[in-house]
């Protein structure tokens, strides 16, 4: 039998080590909750809904939240409100309308319009008339441009030489090339608006009946977008004059980059101009990295307001007041309820952090349609004070720091020094959903072709999607407008740059959508 002693210090050893294990289980425990929490929510990102709207079975969580909001700002109140239904957009009578009307009458000839009750004559009481959307296919035609020659019979005769006068015809965008502006425009168009790739065109073309090679529609691509630079340049310049910029950026793969495997990641950068702008600006960059150089680029010589998301590139802009996003703030929170067993959702921190975001969305809804500085009045009478009692809140949060709401928890606290900014001017956006909405297109494109051939092709897709997503938010027809601008850009001089831009408000008038 062993003594006391030896009793005594295998009874410490035991507990010491069942102390370490309790410790090492407890740590296995925390792994494993957070490595449960991770597979929900890369099983939610990859077959879940990426809607961030809340269910009706969510409701009273929110208002669970909203009762720690102050009362004056999330009091509901109750109006009673009238008005006439309007038939939703869309509708073939709405639409219809705004269209050509080509008419067919079919009527009875003379020997059939008898009565056959009486035989008595038939009169015209009216007409029955039934509308169909008719579609035309497009129409391909080679357009012969000839410029007369002029010489003098007298000169011809008597004089050593005779002098010869050629009429002036408009000088192509490609010279010794069959592309027409119109033609080049349907190819751009068609890339970077309806997101079909090069070798698509050339197999629809190829079903018309005519063999256009992706290689030369690539080659009009890359000179069209040259042609445009200066309107780019001029788009450019126009942006950083202005006092609110939004941006974003995301991957494009560039194959032929030199010095770089075909696999690296490149930017495709985006900015664009704020809710205060009367003509909109949309321009994309592209670069090969995510560096604070790219935007530093990109905006030399700015200084204002940039709203972004959480990228600490922006944040090293000299001159530069970074706005930022509480929509992906509030993702995080709406990331950590949705992982969570529907079971231990209602009264969670993620649906408290979840519904104090649902106020102050919901106050931006109610702020919508005053005016800046009327904003920025209510925002500090009603939304700031709900904004710093969710951080107030957030920070004395206790979760773990890796789990799903802890790091919700965290991003808040992290930016909460720039989502706050929104409060300085009524003209900025508690989201940069405006900014996301913009480089959306892109995004689409490439899901389609995927990456790009050479760095010159992708500064070239960054042009032309700057003048066609501007084109759009200014309420151009883009393929009209297209057409026009190449048809100008060979015909103008640098002087009128400025009069063809898609935002300059100078345009023909039938280059704009119809209202």
């Amino acid at each position: 039998m062993g003594t006391t002693s030896d009793i005594t210090s295998a009874l410490k050893e035991a507990r010491a080590e069942n102390a370490v294990l309790k410790a090492e289980v407890a740590t296995l425990k925390t792994l494993v909750a957070q490595l449960q929490e991770q597979a929900r929510l890369s099983a939610r990102r990859q077959y879940g809904t990426s809607s961030e709207k809340a269910g009706p079975g969510q409701l009273p969580l929110f208002n669970e939240a909203e009762a720690h909001a102050p009362a004056k700002a999330c009091a509901p109140v109750h109006e009673e409100i009238t008005y006439r239904r309007r038939k939703a957009a869309g509708k073939r009578e709405a639409d219809l309308s705004k269209l050509e009307h080509v008419r067919i009458d079919y009527g009875l000839d003379e020997s059939e319009r008898t009565c056959p009750a009486c035989s008595g004559p038939l009169h015209d009481m009216g007409t029955e008339v039934r509308s169909e959307l008719t579609v035309v296919p497009a129409r391909i035609y080679v357009t012969d441009h000839a410029a007369h020659k002029y010489a003098c019979r007298h000169c011809d005769r008597h004089a050593e030489a005779t002098p010869i006068l050629t009429a002036k015809a408009p000088e192509p965008l490609i010279k010794g090339s069959y592309a027409s502006a119109s033609l080049i425009a349907h190819t751009i168009t068609s890339k970077y608006q309806l997101a079909l790739p090069l070798y698509r065109q050339e197999a629809d073309w190829r079903s018309k009946g005519i063999d256009i090679s992706r290689q030369s529609m690539a080659n009009w691509v890359i000179a069209a977008a040259e042609f445009a630079r200066p309107v780019y340049e001029l788009m450019r310049a126009d942006l950083i004059s202005r006092d609110i910029i939004c941006a974003d950026e995301t991957t494009v793969q560039v194959l032929g980059e030199p010095g770089r495997p075909a696999a690296s990641k490149s930017y495709m950068w985006l900015y664009r101009s704020g809710a205060d702008a009367e003509h909109p600006l949309v321009l994309y960059d592209y670069r090969k990295s995510r560096s604070v150089d790219c935007p530093k680029g990109f905006l030399r010589g700015y200084s204002g307001y940039v709203c972004a998301d959480g990228h600490g590139a922006y944040r090293k802009l000299p001159g530069v007041t970074v706005s930022g996003c509480m929509a992906h703030a509030r993702r995080k929170f709406d990331e950590a309820l949705k992982i969570l067993p529907e079971t231990e959702r209602a009264g969670s921190s993620a649906a408290i952090g979840l519904g104090y975001f649902s106020t102050l969305f919901a106050l931006e809804r109610d702020f919508a349609g005053l005016g800046f500085d009327e904003r920025y009045e209510a925002r500090l009478e009603k939304s700031k004070p709900v904004f710093d009692e969710m951080c107030g809140w957030a920070t004395s949060l206790p979760v773990l720091p890796k789990s799903a709401c802890g790091r919700a928890r965290h991003y808040l606290l992290a930016q909460r020094p720039y989502l706050e900014n929104v409060y300085l001017d009524g003209r900025l956006e508690v989201s940069n959903n405006r900014a996301e909405r913009s480089i959306k297109p892109f995004v689409i494109g490439r899901k389609n072709w995927l990456f790009a051939n050479t760095p010159r092709g992708a500064h070239a897709s960054a042009t032309l999607y700057s003048v066609i997503e501007t084109a759009k938010e200014n309420r151009l027809k883009v393929f009209e407008y297209l057409t026009y601008l190449f048809e100008q850009l060979p015909n103008t001089t640098t002087s009128r740059i400025n009069e063809l831009a898609p935002h300059s408000g100078k345009l023909p008038p039938g280059l704009y959508l119809a209202d």
